[in-house]
């Protein structure tokens, strides 16, 4: 498999992602899929400047991911696949395209209207629905910031109290 990470932060390309997932992955792209980033071009320049010359990245539509990303699950490049938020990543579940394969929340900070469920992860309703509906299309959701933190699953992050049911 091609795309090594499925990752929803919504810091996108930050220090997390080019660091910590970067030299345990080493991925020779990044694909940020993001309807609003895609059509500004020195915002795509401002994210990318953190990233070493051997990393391409790529800021794409959900549109047009959802029509690449069967090649970039078979082609050779090493690939990390960020959206900033639930749905868009549920956007591009849709219709079994990531069934089977795991997403892994990143980051979801605190605003409003969202509630804490890790020190990284913050949810609000429609983004508990969001989860949920990952889930339901077969996606293995977890929490992890960083490759040597615990690996949280969803179900204990749309639990309650915290503990898996």
């Amino acid at each position: 498999m091609a795309i090594l990470l499925y990752r929803v932060d919504e810091r996108l390309i930050h220090g997390q992602v080019v660091v910590g997932w970067g030299n345990e992955l080493h991925p020779d792209r990044i694909v940020v899929v993001d309807d609003d980033l895609a059509g500004s071009s020195w915002e795509q320049e401002l994210y990318s400047l953190g990233l070493p010359p051997e990393i391409e990245a790529r800021f794409v539509t959900v549109a047009s991911a959802r029509e690449q990303l069967a090649d970039w699950q078979r082609d050779g490049s090493r690939t990390m696949l960020l959206t900033r938020d639930l749905r868009t990543m549920f956007l591009l579940a849709q219709d079994g395209r990531l069934a089977g394969r795991e997403v892994n929340l990143g980051g979801l900070h605190y605003a409003q209207g969202r509630e804490p469920v890790l020190p990284y992860v913050y949810l609000s309703p429609d983004e508990r629905e969001a989860l949920e509906r990952l889930g339901s299309a077969g996606v293995i959701v977890a929490a992890r910031d960083l490759p040597g933190a615990r690996r949280v699953p969803a179900e204990r992050l749309l639990s309650k109290d915290g503990r898996s049911p």
